[in-house]
C-alpha cells in the first residue's frame, strides 16, 4: 500500500513540476532529448558572425517593405548568410522567402505586420493543404530548399485584420480530381474568383536544419509554423494567440523527422500540436512519413485538439513523445483522426506525465470514422470494409502518468472494424470521470 500510494505522490509532484517548468525562464542551451526511440541530440544552427539591419536596406516603418526586407536576407545569403535584424517599430510586408544560413530575427519591441492583400503572396510556390501538394500561396514567411535557417527574437509578427481581402476569397479546393492531374498543374492562386490555399505564418519546404525561437505569433489567417519534408526542426520558447479564428492551428509537423519542440504556448481556433503526413494516395505516393517527435514543457492554453496525430496520415507518423505538458483547456485535448480513406495511420505513441485541467469532450478521443457530412457513407461504422493501402491503423499508443482534472468522458475510441486500434495501454490515467467508450479496438490495457 505505501508503495502505491508513494508512486500515486511521486506522478503528483512531477506534473506539478511540469507545470510549473512551463512558465519558468527557458533554459538558454538545449537539455539533452531522451525519447523511447532513437533520436538525435539536435543543436541550433550556426550562423557567420555579421549582421544587417532591414532598415540598411530602405525598409520603413508604416509602410509596405517587401521588397527592402527580402534585398537585406538576399544580400546575407550572398554573403554566405548571417542575421537580418527587425529593429523595434511596426513594419509592413508581404511574403518574404528565407535563404540558407540566415537568421531572421525580429528584436524586441518590434512587429512585423503581413499584408492582407493576395497579391502580396503571389506568384505561386509549392504548398501543400490538408495533405495534398499543390502551387499556392505558401506561407507569409516562407522556405523551400534551404538549410540552417532561422526565426528568432522576442519580437511579434502579426496578422492581417480579418476583414483583409483575402480572407474575402474562397478557401480550399482539394478534392480527388485535383490529386489526379499532375503537380505542376495544381495551381490554386485564387485567380478568376477560383478557390484559393491560405499561407500560413511561417512555411518551410524541403528543408534542413531549422529553428523557431522566442517569437510571438498573433492574429493568423490560418496555420502557425508548418514545416514540411524538413529535417532537424526545433521550436522552442514560442508563444501563438489565435484564438477567436477558425482554421488556425498552433504548430503542424507535416512530413517531418528529427523534430523538437519546447517551452512553447499555444491558443489556437483549431488543434494546437498536430502531426501531419500527407493524405490519400498523394500522401502515400510521396511516402514522407512524420517521425521522431518530442514534444515537452509545452502549454496548451485553449484549443480544439490539444496534441493531434492526423487527421493526414498517409505516410504514417511514427515515434512520438510527449511530456511534461500542461493543457489549461481543450475540446479534445488528445486528439488521434483518420478516416477512410486518408491511409497510413499511426503508431508508437508515448504520452506522459501531462496534466490536463479541462477538456469539454473526450479527454482521450480516438476517431477513425469521421462524420458522414465530411466523409459521406464512408463515416458509417457498418459495412465492414475490405482492407486496402487506403485503410489506416492506429496501433502502439501509451498514455502514462495522466491526470485530467476535468471533463465528460476519459476515453472514446472509435476503430474501424476493419482496422481496430491495436495495442492501447492506459498507465496510472486519473480522471474526475473515469468513463470509458470504445468500438473496435483490438487489444487495450487499462493499469
Amino acid at each position: 500500500m505505501k508503495s502505491s500510494i508513494s508512486k500515486k505522490l511521486k506522478a503528483i509532484v512531477i506534473i506539478l513540476c511540469a507545470t510549473l517548468s512551463t512558465q519558468a525562464q527557458i533554459p538558454t542551451k538545449i537539455e539533452q532529448i531522451k525519447a523511447p526511440f532513437e533520436m538525435p541530440q539536435l543543436e541550433r544552427p550556426d550562423f557567420p558572425n555579421r549582421s544587417i539591419s532591414i532598415e540598411k536596406t530602405g525598409a520603413k516603418q508604416n509602410k509596405l517593405s517587401t521588397k527592402q526586407i527580402q534585398k537585406a536576407i538576399d544580400r546575407m545569403a550572398e554573403k554566405g548568410g548571417g542575421v537580418v535584424m527587425v529593429p523595434a517599430g511596426k513594419w509592413i510586408t508581404g511574403r518574404i522567402v528565407l535563404k540558407s544560413n540566415v537568421n531572421l530575427h525580429i528584436d524586441e519591441g518590434a512587429e512585423l505586420h503581413f499584408s492582407g492583400d493576395i497579391k502580396d503572396y503571389l506568384p505561386v510556390v509549392q504548398a501543400r493543404y490538408e495533405g495534398v501538394d499543390a502551387l499556392s500561396l505558401g506561407g507569409m514567411v516562407y522556405a523551400n530548399g534551404a538549410e540552417n535557417i532561422a526565426l528568432t527574437g522576442k519580437g511579434k509578427l502579426m496578422g492581417p485584420d480579418y476583414s483583409c481581402e483575402i480572407l474575402t476569397r474562397t478557401e480550399g479546393g482539394v478534392s480527388p480530381e485535383l490529386e489526379k492531374i499532375p503537380f505542376e498543374q495544381r495551381i490554386v492562386d485564387g485567380a478568376g474568383g477560383k478557390n484559393v490555399f491560405m499561407p500560413a505564418f511561417f512555411g518551410a519546404f524541403n528543408c534542413k536544419n531549422v529553428l523557431v525561437e522566442g517569437v510571438t505569433l498573433e492574429h493568423s489567417i490560418f496555420w502557425n509554423i508548418v514545416p514540411t519534408y524538413c529535417e532537424n526542426v526545433i521550436i522552442r520558447g514560442v508563444t501563438v494567440n489565435s484564438h477567436g479564428q477558425v482554421r488556425t492551428d498552433g504548430i503542424d509537423i507535416d512530413s517531418s523527422v528529427n523534430v523538437l519542440i519546447e517551452y512553447t504556448t499555444l491558443s489556437c481556433g483549431d488543434d494546437c500540436f498536430t502531426l501531419k503526413a500527407g493524405r490519400g494516395n498523394d500522401g502515400m505516393d510521396r511516402n514522407r512519413p512524420t517521425e521522431n517527435v518530442v514534444i515537452r514543457h509545452c502549454t496548451v492554453k485553449r484549443g480544439v485538439g490539444g496534441i493531434a496525430i492526423g487527421s493526414e496520415t498517409a505516410a504514417m507518423i511514427r515515434n512520438v513523445y510527449a511530456h511534461d505538458c500542461v493543457i489549461e483547456s481543450a475540446m479534445y485535448p488528445f486528439y488521434m483522426k483518420s478516416r477512410r480513406p486518408r491511409g497510413g495511420g499511426g503508431e508508437n505513441v508515448l504520452f506522459e506525465r501531462i496534466h490536463v485541467k479541462k477538456a469539454d469532450r473526450p479527454a482521450i478521443f480516438f476517431d477513425m470514422l469521421g462524420s458522414p457530412n465530411s466523409v459521406g457513407g464512408l463515416g458509417q461504422r457498418l459495412p465492414k470494409r475490405e482492407v486496402n493501402r487506403l485503410t489506416p491503423e492506429f496501433r502502439n499508443f501509451t498514455f502514462r502518468d495522466i491526470t485530467i482534472d476535468d471533463c465528460p468522458t476519459m476515453l472514446r475510441a472509435k476503430g474501424l472494424p476493419e482496422s481496430p486500434i491495436e495495442n492501447l495501454t492506459l498507465e496510472n490515467v486519473k480522471s474526475n470521470n473515469q468513463q470509458v467508450s470504445v468500438q473496435d479496438i483490438g487489444t487495450m490495457i487499462i493499469k
